[in-house]
């Protein structure tokens, strides 16, 4: 398992292993992600009554039930209930932090979070107090997990919602804020239909303004939202992007041919933000063991793992990297690889995308590869 390591018994890393490595998530909503028992606290404080249930445990469990139903109305009501509650300068904030506090916990070093600022207007914030408070709050988030003996470092995505027109209003949003914690832009939402190419003048504008943005493509929609989302809008990332297999063909004698946008994207090294766990619950794939991924790592692409909606999906980036090493026989090597794509491929200056990867994932992967020697597991 360990490549570079070849006479590194092959043991497939331990879930306590993979808990202890160092992650960086790239693709994570933070609608999709609240505590449960925080969602009905929330509530309460609102006076928002419509939840299935006031018990955490058992609302965790119709989060995820509603998301694995293959109703899409089912689905998108889940949303429902998280955007209700996330109205107020105090929810945001502490739902801001939390988002830090859970990711840090689980071994995240770095992570992008994203969230759509104009879904959360309906109690009478600004879209600019909106950000302050999510990102002041991710900023607490970090000061409790080095209280906590954990390092994390987040940023956030600013999302335009496909079907509306607000996406040059966010983009200038996400510019304004790019300094103060905000990394970048995104689109989200219905991609039938909504092609990327709606909203060329907020992907014109931050091209100008030589800022960072990823487009969610190649999901629900096939190759053309993925060829637009590159060749018309100049995407710097994938959302998803995991119909880019369809441009990919495996002949019956195990060769693999590519077609031109396929070999375009590996080519660029243009990073595919992957969401095992949540592809299964759109049918995007059918098994872990039938992702994509597979075939896209051994063609090195540049894959890269996420969570996508933790509530919804029930997932952690430990439980994703847990799948694929049970899926496909993956070891701290690979694991490792996949780490250092996001990294790579994070909206992050050089210097301290390099640093990351230098002085904290390479050491940390090191120091859970040579626990062997001390005959740990």
């Amino acid at each position: 398992m360990y490549s570079s390591h070849p006479n590194t018994p092959a043991a497939s890393p331990t879930v306590e292993q993979i808990r202890r490595t160092p992650k960086v998530l790239l693709h994570d909503h933070l609608d999709g992600g609240l505590r449960p028992a925080t969602i009905i606290e929330l509530a309460d404080a609102v006076g928002y009554d419509r939840l299935p249930t006031t018990d955490p445990e058992a609302l965790g469990t119709w989060f995820r039930e509603a998301a694995d139903s293959g109703s899409l109305e089912r689905y998108l009501e889940t949303f429902d209930h998280t955007v209700a509650v996330l109205q107020t300068r105090e929810g945001l904030f502490r739902v801001a932090a939390e988002c830090a506090e859970d990711l840090a916990a689980d071994g995240v070093v770095y992570a992008e979070i994203r969230y759509a600022p104009e879904q959360h207007l309906a109690a009478g914030l600004t879209l600019d107090q909106v950000v302050e408070a999510v990102t002041e709050g991710f900023r607490e988030g970090e000061r409790r997990a080095a209280a906590a003996g954990r390092r994390i470092k987040v940023g956030a995505l600013l999302t335009a919602m496909r079907h509306a027109a607000r996406s040059l209003e966010i983009a200038e949003l996400a510019n304004r804020h790019r300094d103060l914690g905000v990394v970048g832009f995104d689109i989200a939402g219905a991609e039938a239909g909504f092609p990327p190419t709606r909203h060329l003048d907020a992907f014109e504008y931050l091209k100008r303004e030589n800022n960072h943005f990823t487009i969610h493509a190649g999901e629900a929609f096939g190759l053309p939202s993925i060829w637009q989302a590159l060749q018309w809008c100049g995407a710097d990332r994938l959302g998803h992007g995991v119909r880019i297999i369809d441009d990919i063909t495996v002949k019956d004698d195990g060769s693999v041919e590519l077609g031109r946008l396929a070999a375009y994207v590996r080519d660029k090294r243009i990073p595919l933000e992957m969401c095992p766990t949540s592809n299964l619950q759109t049918g995007a794939a059918v098994s872990y063991a039938d992702h994509p991924i597979g075939l896209l790592r051994r063609l090195y692409f540049r894959v890269t793992i996420n969570t996508d909606n933790r509530l919804m999906s029930g997932t952690s980036m430990t439980q994703e990297f847990e799948h694929l090493v049970e899926a496909f026989g993956y070891g701290l090597d690979d694991l490792q690889w996949f780490t250092v794509n996001a990294m790579k491929s994070a909206f992050l200056p050089f210097d301290e995308r390099l640093a990351m990867i230098n002085e904290v994932i390479k050491p940390g992967y090191a120091a859970l590869k040579s626990e062997w020697l001390f005959g740990r597991n």
